[in-house]
């Protein structure tokens, strides 16, 4: 694994407006599994520039839904860098199967995905998270952050100034 230390960048990610009284628990992941995580695993997917974090939410859909736009500074040390995709001989060869259709893998055939495995290597290693190219924004960025790998020496933190973001669900009600 090629590791890196992450200090001071800038990431984004959409919320579900009902959800952003909890932009970095990562429940929503951990309730349903991720690319990189397996269920069980709070997961904030989090991309390093605007487009990109707009390109995920959407996904696939001619239409983009509702959503609540975030900025955070992260500090994790370390992350592994996966940003140049697999190389023999750099990266065990599972690595190969980082991008595998894991929705399908998991929900259709009922299986453990690839890259649940590698999430799991992720952890074992003290990593925090994985940096990786996204497969809907050509030359974006995300970061799957194990928020609950983080400890004292790392921090993420929502830019929230005006205090904008509701505090609890009964904002919904």
């Amino acid at each position: 694994m090629i590791l890196s230390d992450l200090s001071g960048i800038t990431a984004y990610r959409m919320l579900v407006p009902k959800w952003a009284v909890a932009p970095t628990s990562g429940a929503g992941a951990g309730r349903h599994g991720g690319r990189a995580n397996r269920i069980g695993v709070n997961t904030l997917y989090l991309s390093l520039d605007v487009e990109t974090a707009v390109r995920e939410y959407q996904q696939v859909s001619p239409l983009l839904p509702p959503g609540t736009l975030v900025s955070y500074r992260v500090c994790a040390i370390p992350v592994v860098d996966f940003t140049r995709g697999y190389a023999p001989g750099t990266w065990d060869p599972l690595w190969e199967d980082f991008y595998c259709d894991w929705r399908t893998i998991w929900f259709n055939e009922r299986t453990e995905p690839p890259s649940w495995v590698l999430g799991d290597a992720v952890i074992a290693a003290g990593a925090k998270g994985i940096l990786f190219r996204s497969r809907l924004s050509p030359t974006g960025i995300n970061l799957a952050l194990y928020v609950d790998e983080l400890d004292s020496s790392d921090s993420l933190e929502v830019h929230d100034p005006s205090g904008s973001l509701p505090h609890n669900q009964s904002s919904w009600e």
